[in-house]
């Protein structure tokens, strides 16, 4: 009967999600960019890599509406579809 009365007095301490899990868009802020992937998704097969650009798009928008934790887009795995910074934009094109 003791640990009855001792688990009563314990206080819940909230945490943050384990990485990768991340609250359900409950409000429906990124249901057009999640809509988006999904048809992009059925389109190519369930082929993930044809709708890389979609699935960038639908992360920017959890961010953006801390639905999931801020990164760099370079961490997850999205280095090849970021503008390069300014002062690189023009070293490709040689006059």
């Amino acid at each position: 009967m003791s640990t009855a009365m001792n688990f009563g007095s314990k206080t819940f301490k909230p945490r943050p999600p384990d990485k990768g899990s991340f609250p359900l868009d409950h409000f429906g802020e990124c249901k057009a960019f999640k809509e988006k992937f999904m048809k992009c998704l059925r389109e190519n097969n369930y082929d993930n890599s044809m709708c890389r650009l979609q699935s960038k798009d639908y992360l920017e928008c959890r961010m953006d509406h801390q639905l999931m934790t801020k990164e760099p887009l370079e961490k997850l795995g999205f280095k090849d579809l970021m503008d390069p910074p300014p002062s690189q934009a023009g070293k490709d094109n040689k006059s």
